[in-house]
């Protein structure tokens, strides 16, 4: 695919807000991009929100690579190809929603948050329990939170899709307390009788709690006279940074996403799909029978296609933000393939070991992935304040989201 490519002037979006957010965003001098867009997407900027806690929830079964073998999987196989070992499988009666809530429950644990803190509610997923209600508003009432709450559905590229959308809210001042959950139930969405790509997923669920940059958060001290409180948006700008950063606006002072990259080719639709069970293709008792209930994939045109969105959509963002790639601490990437995360990161240029993962225990947890590694790193201690964190979801649609992290 061939596009004419997209400048940053061109691309770069002001966040929402106040007209003094905007005019301070339009007089940026925040450094210049070091590299050419590679046109497959547009860029932007999302900051005044910070991260103040991460969830996680795995069930408790687990499967191994030898488990599949009565099924006719080789071990071994799985191993090389992959990366996987084992994967979590929800237990009988368990759904997508519950596995949200115990992620929830766990990031505001994390956060020192109560649920009735909670305004608003996002929810990635492509295997909600109900075609409706949303698994967003079934986790509100579990919650018992006032807040609105919706789903969003871009597959495994879905938890950046929800970030993005999240922080929008509150940089905009309109939210204080937005909590983002990745949950997916993935092996039930895949024929057991496909050796292939049976033995690829795995059930879980992550969450992310985001709050204004300016609240305290851990063991950040609050500004003298922040009360953490919503106030004027303008005002709440041009207060002293809780850690000393610059309060001119400038990006590569802000917590937030420093540059981020969304993007979409439905040409490639047909690489990843359920085919039955939408209005086009109703779940009939012939689509049953034939398999169209059931998750089928092009492998070898999937992997060469997320390298490639991957290598891309990281060099766009990482010079949209004005960084090289050995600044980057930590890259935390959609857990599909451990070739193809491998690939991605070698061809990144960014050092094997800044890449987290969790691949081999939990399986393609699609939109859960990237929220799961983000819990486990935060709570091991390897993911730090002010870390510079390399995101990027890629998947059905075809889909896939790319951002660089302030932590």
């Amino acid at each position: 695919m061939t596009s004419t490519p997209i400048s940053s002037e061109q691309v770069r979006r002001p966040t929402s807000g106040s007209s003094t957010r905007r005019e301070r965003l339009r007089n940026d001098t925040s450094p210049a991009p070091t590299t050419t867009p590679s046109g497959r997407g547009r860029l932007g900027r999302l900051t005044g929100f910070r991260i103040a806690g991460t969830g996680s929830y795995a069930p408790q079964q687990i499967v191994t690579n030898e488990d599949l073998a009565a099924l006719g999987c080789d071990s071994d196989w799985i191993v090389r190809r992959t990366g996987i070992r084992q994967r979590r499988v929800m237990a009988e009666g368990e759904t997508t929603s519950d596995m949200a809530y115990q992620a929830a429950m766990d990031c505001l644990k994390s956060a020192g948050r109560t649920a009735d803190e909670v305004d608003l509610i996002i929810v990635a997923t492509m295997t909600s329990d109900y075609p409706t209600p949303s698994t967003a508003c079934q986790l509100q009432e579990r919650l018992g939170a006032l807040a609105p709450a919706m789903d969003v559905n871009a597959a495994c590229a879905g938890f950046v899709y929800a970030l993005i959308t999240a922080g929008q809210f509150v940089a905009s001042g309109n939210h204080q307390c937005v909590l983002v959950v990745g949950a997916d139930a993935m092996n039930g969405t895949v024929d057991p009788s496909d050796k292939k790509t049976y033995p690829l997923f795995g059930d879980a669920a992550g969450a992310v709690l985001l709050v204004p940059d300016h609240v305290a958060v851990g063991n950040d001290a609050a500004p003298a006279g922040d009360t953490g409180q919503d106030d004027d948006v303008s005002l709440r700008l041009d207060a002293p940074h809780p850690n000393g950063f610059a309060a001119d606006g400038s990006a590569d002072d802000r917590y937030g996403l420093l540059s981020y990259q969304l993007g979409s080719e439905g040409s490639g639709g047909e690489l990843l799909q359920i085919k039955a069970g939408g209005s086009k293709h109703p779940l009939t008792p012939e689509q049953y029978a034939c398999g169209g209930q059931y998750f089928r994939m092009d492998g070898r045109a999937v992997f060469k296609w997320a390298v490639r969105v991957i290598e891309d959509s990281g060099k766009d963002v990482l010079g949209d933000a004005g960084l090289s790639a050995d600044q980057i601490d930590w890259v935390v990437l959609h857990q599909a393939n451990q070739r193809i995360l491998d690939a991605s990161v070698a061809a990144l240029n960014i050092a094997g070991d800044k890449a987290l993962m969790n691949l081999d225990r939990y399986g393609n947890t699609s939109a859960a992935s990237i929220p799961l590694v983000l819990d486990e790193a935060a709570k091991d201690g390897r993911l730090k304040r002010d870390d510079l964190v390399l995101i990027s979801g890629f998947g059905a649609g075809l889909a896939w989201g790319t951002a660089v992290l302030r932590w």
